[in-house]
């Protein structure tokens, strides 16, 4: 990459982050708004091995100006014994975006990967309750895929009239998809309203794992530890954007 990362990649190198090139290989557009871009790994996943997990990220890097920025990225479909992954682009106006618009077979992409993590809930879960939107459904579809036989239920927030075409991982137990129009405070009313109800009596036999905007997800992370004492440990909010 021509220009330096600046003072995240300073702090990035001194938190031992470990860097990687990853080369294109194919592009599919999803929707209309979601483009799934194809890579070699470069090494990660061997590199990873037994620490590779469910709703694994890594920082990207895009340049803009005179330096690099990095964004986070969620894994789709790793294959360690052929060294490929995928990103999943929500398409808007950002640097990211317009990388994922212009990408070919052949280009390439540095990342680093540090900071990421995933704290399995124990005991197992008997249910799960996830809430997010496009950005984090790649994550919310590796969760899925690492209980498949789970019941969950998944509010799905959506703005575009296509990003109900985007698919949600089946497994062998039944996932409840709930569809919610983007707007206001839509996503966090309806799950204040429907979600009690699901948690059941023995509150550690749910695991609730959201990712949306920032505001949203601070708001229902605290109705949940707050106003319906789930346990810490069976709760896991992370804000994945904010509204520019």
């Amino acid at each position: 990459m021509a220009v330096g990362k600046g003072w995240e990649g300073v702090v990035l190198r001194l938190m031992r982050g470990k860097d990687f090139t990853f080369t294109v290989t194919g592009v599919e557009d999803v929707t209309e708004h979601v483009r799934r871009i194809r890579f070699t790994d470069g090494g990660l996943l061997a590199a990873a091995g037994e620490s590779l997990h469910p709703t694994m990220w890594v920082r990207a890097w895009f340049e803009g100006g005179a330096r690099a920025h990095q964004r986070a990225y969620t894994l789709v479909d790793p294959d360690p014994a052929t060294g490929t992954f995928a990103f999943e682009f929500v398409l808007h106006d950002g640097l990211a975006s317009r990388w994922a618009r212009a990408a070919r077979p052949g280009d390439t992409l540095e990342a680093t990967v540090q900071g990421t993590g995933f704290d399995a809930p124990a005991p197992e879960p008997e249910r799960l309750l996830v809430i997010g939107d496009p950005a984090s459904l790649p994550a919310i579809n590796s969760l899925l895929d690492a209980y498949p036989r789970t019941p969950a239920t998944v509010w799905f927030e959506t703005q575009h009239p296509s990003d109900g075409e985007l698919p949600v991982r089946g497994g062998a137990a039944p996932r409840d998809v709930r569809r919610v129009p983007r707007g206001g405070t839509a996503l966090a009313d309806r799950v204040r309203a429907e979600l009690p109800e699901l948690l059941g009596a023995d509150r550690d036999a749910a695991y609730v794992w959201l990712a949306c905007d920032t505001a949203t997800t601070r708001a229902l992370t605290a109705y949940l530890r707050k106003d319906l004492a789930l346990p810490r440990q069976r709760v896991h909010g992370l804000g994945y954007w904010r509204p520019s």
